[in-house]
């Protein structure tokens, strides 16, 4: 007895022995097979196989444990003790919902940020320097969009030496004026 997706939404059945069954494609699949699923915008439920209780929540929290422990970790310590602690805490049902709206901001934002990152150091020394701190931003951010594939940035070209003299001798006097900026808001 094969469940179809309702509403675009692939049912993923969960047995007693762990395993995994994609009821779209009739086959077992893995955790990464899910994450690669949320990574290309496809939206599943996983339910238990016996008791067909929606348990999503607790996959989701698996896969995120499996990404984090392979190194490239993306949730700081200190954020995940404040998201500990938030647990029992009168707070604890607004902080799903705020997380949700923030992630969603973030990522909606994104492009505008780019945008102004841009604006601001046009025609300075530091155009170039804020292209590759961009790309690089692109490449951490492509994890939040759905289907995201991390690019690889493009190696800056490089420049005459005499022309790296009077960019470097710029990128001091820039350096100075904003420090001279700095002391004076401090006052």
């Amino acid at each position: 007895m094969k469940k179809q997706a309702v509403d675009g939404i692939v049912i993923v059945k969960k047995y007693a022995n762990r395993r995994l069954y994609n009821t779209e494609t009739s086959s077992y699949i893995t955790l990464d097979h899910l994450a690669a699923m949320i990574r290309a915008g496809r939206d599943f439920k996983v339910v238990d196989a016996k008791t067909d209780e929606d348990i999503t929540h607790n996959v989701l929290t698996q896969i995120i444990m499996e990404e984090e422990s392979r190194g490239e970790t993306m949730l700081p310590v200190n954020f995940l003790r404040q998201l500990i602690s938030m647990y029992g805490d009168s707070m604890q049902a607004v902080v799903p919902g705020y997380l949700e709206a923030s992630m969603d901001s973030f990522r909606r934002n994104q492009e505008q940020f780019k945008s102004a990152v841009e604006g601001a150091f046009a025609n300075t020394p530091f155009a170039d320097m804020a292209k590759r701190n961009l790309a690089m931003f692109e490449a951490a951010t492509q994890g939040f969009k759905p289907g995201g594939v991390a690019p690889t940035p493009a190696p800056a070209p490089a420049a005459p030496a005499a022309s790296k003299d009077a960019e470097m001798a710029a990128l001091k006097a820039e350096l100075a004026a904003l420090k001279d900026k700095i002391e004076k808001l401090g006052e």
